[in-house]
């Protein structure tokens, strides 16, 4: 009797578990069908503005501004290789992957939105200071800089940064291995916490001082030319900027301010599954800065079909 009972009390706890996983699953379902859509907009949208922007990208090197896009243009193309599989693990709910390649796609969308913001810094810093030179681009010296510049950091990022990340962050907890991105035990430590505020106070600075730039360069354009400041092309040079500053707003801000309240709540436990699934869905907005290329697509890849179409028909006289 006694291990018949204890039979129908295990049988129990598992139908309450499956109850309970259930009701879980149910909960956050929503959030996950956010998460699959974001990223499959990410990846088919990162995937046709790269295109576009290799179409019509000129070959000068020397040029801060296209040094800084070449670069974003590979930072994305590596991010979006990992997408798949993060696109794969939230609509099955498990990971299959190995605790390896989990920090590693893990540790890629991070590595993505820092490159992408310290190139982003790069590119308007050169159209501020080209504007108040009255420049029209800022180069540098020699094709080797322009490598130096880039490599030191993609170095930084990808030989210390990265490989620090992958081989000590994940170790502070029990992680499920059917599970990824559940990194949250490592928030116990206090030099994690005091990075993460850091670099929230770095990015929602840097973001806020080059709005302030930027506004403060559109007041001197509508103060200079009034009315007819938009049949100027410095007026425009400048709105590609304020894309820039809009991709930092929308995608980035918005995660370093919801960390903050991601830290303060972290110890408690009522709230912990909340609060993962809001952060995976605010880090899922910052993968949103794939279409930031399409700034300079514009009407360059207009004239770039333009030109195709006339090829095409030249090959083809019936069309």
């Amino acid at each position: 009797m006694e291990s018949r009972s204890l039979h129908l009390e295990r049988q129990m706890d598992v139908s309450l578990n499956g109850v309970a996983n259930n009701t879980t699953d149910a909960k956050y379902w929503p959030l996950r069908v956010a998460l699959i859509t974001i990223y499959s907009c990410v990846l088919l949208g990162g995937s046709v503005s790269i295109g576009l922007v290799i179409c019509v990208l000129k070959s000068n090197i020397r040029s801060v501004t296209t040094t800084a896009v070449l670069n974003l243009i590979v930072v994305h193309i590596i991010f979006l290789l990992t997408v798949p599989f993060r696109i794969h693990y939230y609509v099955t709910d498990t990971w299959d992957l190995g605790p390896f390649f989990c920090k590693l796609v893990s540790a890629m969308i991070h590595a993505h939105m820092y490159i992408a913001f310290v190139f982003y810094v790069a590119i308007l810093v050169v159209r501020y200071r080209s504007f108040y030179l009255k420049r029209d681009k800022v180069e540098f010296y020699r094709k080797l800089h322009a490598l130096w510049a880039s490599a030191g950091v993609w170095g930084i990022m990808l030989v210390i940064v990265l490989p620090i990340y992958i081989t000590k962050y994940g170790n502070s907890g029990n992680y499920t291995s059917s599970q990824c991105f559940r990194f949250e035990s490592e928030l116990k430590e206090t030099y994690v916490v005091v990075l993460n505020y850091v670099i929230i106070i770095i990015v929602v600075l840097v973001a806020s001082g080059l709005k302030g730039f930027q506004m403060y360069i559109f007041w001197k354009i509508l103060r200079r030319y009034r009315s007819e400041c938009s049949s100027y092309q410095e007026f425009w040079a400048q709105v590609k900027s304020f894309a820039f500053v809009m991709v930092m707003f929308v995608c980035f801000v918005p995660y370093h301010v919801f960390r903050i309240y991601y830290l303060v709540k972290q110890n408690n436990e009522d709230e912990k599954m909340d609060l993962h699934w809001q952060n995976e869905v605010f880090l899922a907005l910052t993968a949103l800065s794939c279409f930031d290329l399409l700034t300079f697509a514009g009407k360059a890849s207009c004239i770039a079909c333009d030109s195709a179409c006339s090829k095409l028909k030249s090959f083809l006289p019936c069309c």
